[in-house]
């Protein structure tokens, strides 16, 4: 087995007790951006190593607004995770993506407004491209794993992020729906966007509660309808992170453009950047900037 972890994933403390995982290991983790919202799980899968962390700590104490997003991806990069996979519930904005389905977006509009969206600031400026936030490798391998357990998964489609914590209003989600969005949730930004500026391919497992707020002949969103789903889903959500582990394939991302992403994203004049952040961030730039 090969101590590389194969790839990380943020989501519920639930999805840790995956029935083979063997070899667990709790690890306090600290980052220039503070503590992660969690201790990272790791741990082997069929003598594959994955790393596990709960993005609203253990028994869901942070709101959206207040997850340490960098924290938790800046740890993951740390521990030396290349590939990440996000677990989280969603209001489905279609009628054709039902409530205890899977989705897979490969698109995404930031409708928040309160959250730390980069590592990068003030005397090392960062433009980094998103064009296509999730990666598709990634993306194309998760869905693979969902349907061979026999998950209804939808491929595409675009995640409106809002700030939460509470619900859309029904003239909200109209709008979203008018604008053209597929699914609304409050944790997939900035997430994806400080996963690609460390360089890492993401991949978001969305999990359908509910249709939100628009559907006039389903029941309205709530705690317990998302719960209740979620729950429901959990071993969907294990299984297939255990078939992913055995059918992905380490080598077929290696030229992925998500792992080289910060190459060309520099714009700051290298005789202009502040040393101290050139250290601090070290781990996410040196190999471009030593």
């Amino acid at each position: 087995m090969s101590n590389e972890i194969l790839f990380g994933v943020i989501g519920g403390s639930g999805l840790y007790s995956l029935k083979d995982l063997t070899h667990v290991e709790s690890i306090e983790v600290d980052t220039p951006f503070g503590k992660p919202s969690s201790p990272v799980v790791t741990g082997e899968i069929h003598g594959k190593k994955l790393a596990f962390l709960a993005r609203h700590g253990i028994g869901h104490v942070y709101p959206p607004s207040e997850v340490n997003y960098r924290a938790n991806i800046y740890a993951m990069k740390q521990l030396g995770v290349k590939r990440l996979i996000s677990i989280s519930a969603c209001g489905s904005l279609r009628a054709d993506y039902a409530p205890g389905e899977v989705v897979i977006p490969d698109q995404i509009f930031d409708f928040t407004h309160k959250r730390e969206r980069s590592f990068f600031g003030t005397g090392l400026v960062v433009h980094v491209g998103t064009a296509d936030p999730f990666c598709h490798h990634l993306s194309k391998s998760l869905a693979g794993a969902l349907r061979e357990e026999q998950a209804t998964v939808h491929e595409g489609g675009t995640y409106i992020t809002i700030e939460g914590p509470r619900f859309s209003t029904k003239g909200e989600s109209q709008t979203f729906r008018h604008w053209g969005m597929s699914l609304v949730g409050m944790t997939a930004s900035p997430e994806v966007f400080l996963a690609r500026e460390a360089e890492m391919c993401y991949a978001t497992m969305a999990h359908v509660t509910d249709y939100d707020v628009w559907h006039v002949s389903e029941e309205a969103v709530s705690v317990d309808i998302v719960i209740r789903t979620l729950e429901h889903n959990t071993d969907l959500a294990q299984r297939a992170l255990v078939r992913l582990a055995d059918t992905l394939d380490p080598t077929e991302d290696q030229d992925c453009s998500c792992q080289h992403a910060l190459e060309n994203a520099f714009i700051t004049n290298r005789q202009k950047m502040d040393p101290a952040e050139i250290k601090r961030l070290g781990l996410l730039v040196s190999k471009y900037l030593d």
